[in-house]
């Protein structure tokens, strides 16, 4: 294993730019008791799991309100080319090339050549995000581009029913904000203070991650811990890299097992290659894709992320404490100043304070705080938002 690089500097503070200028946006609808059936359309992206895991979530409650819905892979709308890089090249990019990566994430922030390309690439994917929201009542989008197609479609009025985008990571960007959209929803408080420096107005509306009990029982906590072969009464951290095992990995279970007493379980995902190198260390469980992670994480302590995507969600949704650490570049970085500032997640710089961060979180408990509104729900906003749709007809 390589020597630890050196501490990152602190992060400088961004200077965002509103991407586009458009009307302000509309005051959300309260979901309300309204029963009433419509066609809700859901634009996601297979580019890991944030996405994809928060439209699945999404569509699961509201057809569980009695709604149609129907869910579409925003890249099938884009030329191959354009699936290509969004979708093969992203992972390599964050992997290999970094400096590249995020270079790329926050010219994108401002007006210029790869805002122009952007835009281009976006307007690719109108007429058939068009021809999916036909004869749809609210279409809602889990992808930060497909809210800038759908809100270009608003602008020029060829798409005539609300447009919603649930923000998955916990920091606001360029290309996460329309004003032409009509709607912007996010988990958290810290992530809708941070979308208004965009010029819009985001609401923060809880998480999008599939239901689990808040706190998991000491039964099933001693019994996740028997089949991993850990300790009842060790401390233990639990890494997430993303489905595609993204990061600093080793680095950071290194830095975590130089702890006197913490077990290290860590979520490799697809990357059966790191799950293998990770095995052989001590104190380290290594697992591949898991469809169990609520029950994990109430067998784990506290989480340790390096991207703020699903993983962070279902943790805030459980209660577990997060620490942010060597963050991926890009949204990865972005997320961690948002978590660290609001005081969702401490961003510790090195291991020592790694070390201490994680002793700090741990003595202190499951998290427990106002991120969102007590009871929200995205799918009875969502609700709202379609009840106030349908109105006219109901009248009628």
């Amino acid at each position: 294993m390589s020597a630890p690089a050196a501490p990152a500097p602190a992060p400088a503070a961004r200077r965002l730019v509103p991407l586009v200028v458009g009307r302000a946006p509309t005051a959300l609808p309260s979901a309300g008791t309204v029963a009433l059936r419509g066609r809700v359309v859901i634009l996601s992206a297979t580019v890991g799991q944030g996405h994809e895991g928060a439209a699945r979530e999404l569509a699961r409650r509201l057809r569980a309100r009695g709604q149609q819905v129907e869910v579409h892979d925003y890249l099938d709308a884009l030329p191959a080319y354009a699936r290509h890089v969004l979708k093969d090249l992203y992972a390599p990019t964050v992997q290999y090339a970094p400096v590249a990566f995020d270079l790329l994430f926050h010219g994108l922030e401002h007006h210029g050549p790869l805002r122009r390309v952007t835009d281009w690439v976006c307007r690719q994917a109108e007429a058939t995000v068009e021809r999916w929201s036909r004869d749809a009542d609210v279409v809602v989008t889990t992808y930060p581009l497909a809210g800038q197609t759908l809100g270009a479609l608003r602008e020029r009025g060829r798409l005539t029913v609300p447009a919603v985008t649930y923000l998955t990571d916990p920091a606001a960007h360029a290309t996460w904000c329309h004003p032409a959209v009509d709607h912007h929803l996010t988990v958290t408080r810290a992530t809708a203070d941070d979308a208004a420096r965009y010029g819009v107005r985001a609401r923060a509306t809880g998480p999008l991650a599939a239901p689990a009990r808040r706190r998991v029982r000491a039964a099933v906590r001693a019994s996740v811990r028997a089949e991993l072969g850990l300790p009842h009464d060790a401390p233990v951290a639990l890494i997430s890299s993303g489905s595609l095992g993204m990061g600093s990995v080793r680095r950071t279970v290194a830095d975590l097992i130089a702890h006197p007493t913490l077990r290290v379980v860590v979520l490799c995902g697809r990357n059966d290659r790191l799950r293998r190198r990770l095995a052989r260390l001590p104190r380290v469980v290594a697992l591949g894709w898991r469809d169990d992670v609520p029950a994990l994480m109430g067998a784990c302590d506290v989480l340790v992320h390096n991207a703020g995507g699903l993983s962070l969600t279902e943790a805030l949704a459980v209660g577990l404490p997060a620490i942010t650490y060597l963050p991926i570049p890009g949204h990865g970085r972005a997320n961690a100043e948002v978590l660290d500032r609001a005081g969702v997640a401490p961003w510790p710089h090195d291991a020592a304070a790694l070390a201490a961060a994680v002793d700090r979180v741990v003595a202190g408990g499951p998290a427990v705080g106002t991120l969102w509104p007590a009871g929200a729900d995205p799918a009875a906003v969502v609700h709202g938002i379609l009840a106030t749709a349908l109105t006219p007809s109901i009248r009628r």
